[in-house]
């Protein structure tokens, strides 16, 4: 049964922000500045794929190196730090109370950014794995996985301790992923490298890893985001939310069967990539439920946090189908080990990107208690971010899908081949070196905005929002 709550916001709703200011405005900080080192390393990346002499004699910065680099910073550094944030104060403001343990949130964050910063230089010196996602040096790892335990932490105190007995789907994500990635990262860690399993298992496992990276980490944190600022921006009740439920479980149930779909035609047992395939197809169910329940959010008419949401979402979905048709054997003879596999993990980090985009733009004057000091830099994020994920998947996806075409074509070889796909990564890098620039504008964007002085009025803006819930 749905049910909606119009009661006034109560005294407490300050207080939720004074707790979480401190703590989680690191968290913001430092994923912004691990956004703006990863999307630095993504151009330097690209460029190398059409200049292959581009710092060629820098033994640092080699193409291994940077292509390791940028995936590490984005997601340990981005992804994990911006998607506690933005997870942790939806616990906190659905939970009706002051975040608890906001000491570990900070000392967690600390060790965590320390260790990835120690991994990056690791990294470069070529301590590192040679697992997908997973190229932190081994010994890092354990201490990562300790300090996101303590980071942690205030969520699930957050989840047991709170105050409402309803609970809402933005909650069963966010709770969803804590739990998760502790579990997948640590099991990784053990048979990939402290007691490794052998032969062709490590391949699968690595598979799984990094599948779980995208499908039970980036996800879930991107959908709570669409579940709690569609009715807090619009105020309506999400129409079938009593179906949100099954969109949830069937996420956590099919989304880590996926990870076979990149072994398609590998030296693998056939029933493993035949799984993900139909893996790939009954997550579907996960999107279909998702379209019904927030479509609303692709209303012309909202604020920018909505505007930065709809898109999220609307890779979100495109993703979901792009998996579910290219995931077949027939297409996967021609996107397989090609640029078109970068793009599909491009629309990934999109889709979550855009939607904490969307999320920090919404929460953070609540926190600081100001209002965003420019409109023109959020603007030219805005745009920035749009037409620089559109174009840089876009030019990805087509260089890949002609690479495929070529490689299948035995009187090409593998200079011709460069040459068809060169002009089409020229583009890709200026749209990265776009998204580089917008992101430096959302970083100077929130310098300005922790700069603020709070004033009454912005206060009583930003800490009474609407109590508009829709609960099951």
């Amino acid at each position: 049964m749905t049910t909606v709550s119009t009661s006034s916001v109560s005294t407490e709703v300050s207080d939720i922000d004074r707790s979480a200011h401190c703590s989680l405005s690191f968290l913001i900080a430092s994923s912004l500045a691990w956004l703006v080192i990863g999307g630095v390393l993504s151009l330097i990346n690209l460029i190398q794929l059409h200049t292959p002499a581009f710092l060629a004699d820098c033994a640092w910065l080699t193409y291994g190196h940077t292509q390791a680099l940028q995936e590490t910073a984005l997601i340990y550094g981005w992804a994990v730090n911006g998607g506690l944030a933005v997870g942790l104060w939806f616990l906190a403001r659905l939970g009706g109370a002051p975040l608890r343990g906001g000491n570990y949130i900070s000392i967690g964050a600390v060790f965590w950014n320390l260790g990835l910063t120690a991994a990056l230089v690791g990294i470069a010196c070529g301590e590192m794995t040679s697992f997908s996602l997973l190229q932190l040096p081994r010994f890092i790892q354990p201490l990562m996985l300790v300090a996101f335990g303590a980071m942690a932490a205030p969520g699930v105190l957050a989840w047991t301790g709170r105050r409402k007995e309803a609970t809402y789907a933005t909650q069963w994500y966010v709770v969803g992923a804590l739990f998760l990635f502790p579990w997948f990262f640590s099991v990784a860690q053990v048979m990939l490298l402290f007691v490794p399993v052998r032969g062709v298992l490590q391949t699968v496992l690595a598979s799984w890893y990094a599948q779980n990276v995208y499908s039970l980490l980036l996800a879930p944190l991107a959908v709570a985001v669409l579940y709690y600022l569609l009715p807090k921006i619009k105020g309506k009740v999400i129409p079938s939310y009593d179906f949100a439920i099954y969109g949830f479980w069937s996420l956590l149930l099919f989304g880590t069967w996926m990870a076979g779909r990149t072994l398609v035609g590998g030296p693998v047992p056939a029933w493993i990539p035949t799984m993900a395939i139909v893996a790939s197809s009954l997550v579907l169910f996960h999107h279909i439920i998702l379209f019904v329940n927030l479509r609303e959010v692709f209303s012309p008419a909202g604020s920018l946090a909505l505007k930065f949401a709809g898109f999220g979402f609307a890779a979100y979905l495109i993703n979901g189908v792009v998996d579910a048709f290219f995931s077949s054997r027939v297409l996967a003879a021609v996107t397989q080990f090609t640029y078109f596999q970068t793009a599909q993990h491009q629309l990934v980090l999109a889709a979550f990107s855009l939607s904490i985009f969307a999320a920090i733009y919404y929460l953070a004057p609540r926190i600081v208690g100001a209002a965003w000091p420019s409109s023109s830099l959020a603007r030219a994020h805005y745009m920035a971010s749009i037409i620089g994920f559109t174009v840089l998947i876009c030019a990805l996806a087509i260089a890949g899908w002609r690479q495929g075409v070529a490689l299948n074509n035995p009187e090409l070889n593998f200079t011709a081949i460069a040459g068809i796909t060169r002009p089409w990564l020229l583009v890709a890098t200026a749209a990265q070196g776009l998204l580089v620039v917008g992101n430096l504008a959302l970083g100077i964007h929130f310098v300005r905005l922790m700069l603020t002085k709070s004033t009454a009025e912005s206060l009583a803006k930003f800490n009474q929002p609407s109590a508009l819930e829709a609960s099951s």
